[in-house]
């Protein structure tokens, strides 16, 4: 078994409750982390025994950019199901950060972590 991260993927979206973060947007960070066996892939050193991380990447954007959700629970779901669909992954962690979210308060940023196995979508 291996892990694959992609760390700190940075995206503008239009996610949240409040009216001018629909209208403006703001930025969101990502973190993918999937699980999935790389033995193959570590002695073929072959792209196609792996995860393209280019591909992933183009998911991630597709995911943030493509709908508005009010929660971002809902974004890293939409990631997560996207990517664990589509590649031969087993389970996939996946966190998006808001900076600057809309809190009567001094934070650095709100973040949410999910898990999921390609069970979940099935």
């Amino acid at each position: 078994m291996g892990i694959i991260r992609l760390k700190n993927m940075q995206f503008y979206g239009f996610h949240g409750v409040d009216e001018s973060e629909k209208h403006l947007g703001g930025r969101f960070e990502v973190d993918v982390e999937m699980h999935l066996s790389l033995k193959v892939a570590c002695e073929s050193d072959d792209l196609k025994d792996t995860v393209n991380y280019e591909a992933i990447y183009k998911t991630v954007d597709h995911c943030v950019k493509k709908d508005k959700f009010y929660l971002i629970e809902a974004l890293a779901n939409s990631i997560a199901k996207e990517i664990i669909k589509n590649h031969p992954i087993d389970t996939i962690m996946i966190r998006v950060r808001k900076p600057h979210a809309p809190v009567k308060g001094v934070l650095d940023t709100i973040e949410v972590e999910i898990e999921r196995a390609k069970a979940d979508y099935a």
